[in-house]
């Protein structure tokens, strides 16, 4: 459920521990610091990523773009916090929302490693599938996982999606076509009780 608080929506959390919340500006300098704290332990699962990405200024103007994307029922992107201490720990996206026939969005994410292990990112991703379903009306998310991020790979499994295929030279990542498990999850899985 994305509820109205300081502005800014919140999906409640299954995990005790856990806030889920659209991304904003002011959330950018922490979101930097994840970025450049962990620079080479993202490195190998993401994009390769120009200089300007890794400013403030970027960060910034890439938060108010995912928050008109959210205006515009066309993309989402939330912030992972500690409420105790309103920290950001993690960052996931519905990103590439299709509506008609479709109604599909593709899942991504990230937790800082040092709170990996912890089960935020298994219930966020649940109660962002949540949220998509029940909330946004989508009926099907997916994501592509490599084979080789057996961590994410994990959570997909545990957070009760369906393991659909392997699409090949999928994205390019690192600079290298990488080959990606595909996942999804329905709103028939839901009725069904996946989670």
């Amino acid at each position: 459920m994305l509820n109205q608080s300081n502005g800014a929506s919140l999906i409640t959390s299954t995990h005790p521990g856990l806030q889920i919340r659209l991304l904003q500006v002011s959330d950018a300098e922490r979101l930097l610091e994840i970025r450049r704290e962990n620079f080479d332990f993202f490195k190998p699962f993401e994009p390769e990523r120009p200089e300007i990405y890794f400013t403030l200024e970027e960060q910034a103007r890439l938060i108010s773009i995912g928050l008109e994307a959210a205006q515009a029922g066309q993309g989402y992107t939330f912030g992972l916090f500690l409420p105790e201490k309103d920290k950001l720990i993690g960052r996931m996206e519905l990103s590439g929302v299709a509506r008609g026939p479709f109604q599909n969005a593709n899942l991504g994410y990230f937790v800082d490693p040092a709170y990996h292990g912890q089960g935020y990112a298994t219930s966020a991703v649940q109660d962002i599938v949540r949220y998509a379903i029940h909330e946004l009306g989508l009926h099907r998310i997916q994501a592509g996982v490599m084979p080789r991020n057996t961590p994410s790979n994990r959570v997909m499994e545990k957070a009760g999606f369906r393991r659909e295929g392997l699409a090949l030279n999928y994205l390019k990542i690192n600079g290298v076509w990488e080959d990606h498990v595909l996942y999804a999850l329905t709103a028939e899985d839901l009725q069904n009780g996946v989670f």
